[in-house]
């Protein structure tokens, strides 16, 4: 039997796993902490429980699952639980709270526009009506879409070569438009990623992520954004361990890597360090399923001669994104989704968990008063506080607690955020505090920056034994995220398949997908940049009345299809 080796234990290496045990491989995964699950993994808040009951549940940061993810998905479909699948326990989110600093114009979107003969244009009508309440002008939201349907209606070569040289905030104009366009369109839409910022993210990545967020809202019961229905082990990554365990794969925990040998052309060994000491493992294929920062340490001079793309991995930018947890005597839902804090110096999003966790009794965890949990994501942890005039990397521990609750209630300013409401609070623990000298972060995160694509490795190396299933690795999906290592591991699992000769079934790899009515304009696009000429004006324009008008015979045609047919048949595959 073939034996895999598999280094690190997060939904990479996890997915990895689950695929080839599927195919009849010998797998061991190695994972350097008690745990496994990496960044999704959730973890107990040490000693909170008291008389008996458990610790209070905590989170790396909220769980966040777009309609458009397929991969990471599809395996949970396949993972039993409680008599279905571990997918029927993620639940939609109906509501996106934007709160501004001073309570200034709240904007309660709907998570998923409703639908009519012409889904797009009802959905852009929607948006329109939102950006106008936020003081976006009419002109500006038009430019907004002209540059999104220009995006929509271009060629892959032109996005893959153009538009990711590009920042998404110079894609979209947002330095000479106004303070609300900056804010809401070119800012705010990016917000929700977590994983990029719209100055350093590629219009290629930024585009497409966007429109595909925008076609699960226009899809009829599309599930734009969805959450799990409990601690994120406790309904995902324990069953699908469980599994895994009943299929043979054997587990290793407190097992990390410390050293990969290569003899120029092959990796001969890997050294895994443990509680006991070192030691010296073999295998037939090796992928290597961990974070860039960690991976790119363990890079030596043989690997980069076998594989000279290994060295570029160095050039891809990380930046600090975690996770703070309040834990609530009295439970504040907020909206039913999550809430981006737009004006926040640190970058808040926050999402209230009890509301979507029905079946866990917060009585019974802690000591016992917890009855609500406001998880909230730092992601930028280098602008000054206004509490305390630091940056957040520049913190202490006690800090970074007082300025991202002040920073909620400068947003949330109706009372219903009382520091006397709060019981306890967390701080991800891969924030550490040396001192003297500033905190670090032991898990930081890899994000999107414009020409990164170029740094980015595939899945399957020159190295012929060796493997990448990690979510720095070239993907549809191009952000790190739990969709892009899975769908690396994918591409990895397939990697091993050829080498091996294998008949098994490939893995499945998903295109995102596109609207069909667009697919005419592409081809257009592609014949126009082989030709060495620049987009051609985008095929629709927004009217006053916020509806699409075409600009041309052939929009015009298209946009009657449309009609024809109806808003159901908007999509379909690339």
């Amino acid at each position: 039997m073939t034996r895999v080796a598999i280094l690190g234990g997060g939904v990479g290496g996890l997915s990895a796993a689950h695929e080839l045990s599927e195919r009849g491989f010998d797998v061991t995964v190695y994972e350097a902490r008690g745990e496994f699950g990496g960044k999704a993994r959730s973890m107990p808040v040490p000693g909170s429980g008291t008389d008996g009951r458990q610790d209070l549940p905590a989170e790396h940061g909220f769980r966040f699952f777009p309609g458009f993810y397929r991969h990471v998905t599809d395996t949970m479909k396949r993972i039993p639980y409680d008599g279905g699948s571990v997918y029927d326990n993620l639940t939609k989110c109906t509501e996106m709270l934007m709160a501004q600093a001073g309570g200034r114009n709240e904007l309660i979107a709907p998570a998923g526009f409703p639908t009519s003969l012409t889904q797009m244009i009802t959905g852009l009508r929607s948006i329109r009506e939102l950006v106008l309440t936020a003081g976006v002008p009419v002109t500006e939201f038009a430019v907004f879409v002209e540059k999104i349907l220009t995006a929509m209606t271009s060629c892959d070569e032109r996005r893959l070569h153009e538009f990711e040289a590009t920042s998404w905030w110079d894609f979209v104009e947002a330095t000479r438009k106004s303070a609300a366009y900056q804010k809401f369109l070119a800012t705010g839409m990016t917000r929700t990623l977590v994983a990029a910022k719209a100055d350093q993210m590629s219009a290629r990545t930024g585009s497409t992520v966007l429109c595909q967020l925008l076609y699960d809202m226009l899809q009829i019961d599309g599930r734009l954004d969805n959450v799990l229905d409990g601690p994120t082990s406790e309904v995902w990554i324990d069953p699908w361990l469980a599994l895994l365990e009943r299929r043979g794969v054997t587990l290793r925990p407190h097992s990390g890597v410390s050293g990969i040998l290569c003899d120029g052309e092959r990796i001969t060994s890997v050294t895994i360090t443990t509680p006991d000491g070192d030691e010296s493992i073999e295998a037939d294929h090796y992928i290597a399923a961990l974070p860039a920062e960690r991976f790119e340490l363990l890079i030596s001079p043989a690997m980069r001669a076998a594989e000279p793309r290994l060295a570029l991995i160095s050039e891809l930018k990380k930046e600090w994104m975690t996770g703070v947890m309040f834990y609530l005597d009295e439970d504040v839902p907020l909206e039913h989704g999550h809430a981006i804090f737009i004006d926040s110096e640190w970058a808040l999003t926050a999402i209230s968990q009890k509301q979507f966790w029905p079946d866990v009794d917060l009585e019974q965890r802690g000591d016992g008063r917890v009855e609500g949990v406001l998880s909230v994501d730092v992601s930028d942890w280098t602008k000054p506080g206004p509490v305390t005039g630091k940056a957040a990397s520049a913190c202490s521990k006690e800090e970074i607690r007082q300025e991202v609750w002040a920073q909620l209630v400068a947003h949330i300013d109706d009372g219903s955020l009382r520091e006397s409401n709060v019981v306890t609070w967390f701080l991800d623990p891969a924030i550490e505090f040396p001192n003297p000298g500033q905190a670090t972060n032991a898990e930081p995160l890899l994000v999107n920056t414009k020409g990164s694509w170029a740094h980015r490795p595939d899945a399957t190396t020159a190295i012929p034994n060796l493997f990448l299933a990690a979510d720095f690795v070239r993907t549809n999906t191009d952000l790190a995220t739990m969709e892009g290592a899975n769908e690396a591991a994918r591409r990895a699992v397939n990697g091993i398949l050829a080498a091996t000769g294998s008949t098994a079934r490939r893995c499945d790899v998903h295109a995102l997908q596109e609207p069909w009515v667009f697919w005419p304009f592409r081809q257009l696009d592609r014949l126009r940049w082989r030709l060495g000429r620049k987009p051609a004006p985008a095929p629709f324009r927004l009217n006053e009345d916020g509806e699409l008008e075409p600009t041309g015979l052939a929009a015009r045609a298209a946009l009657a299809t449309l009609r024809r047919r109806g808003g159901s048949a908007i999509l379909g595959r690339r």
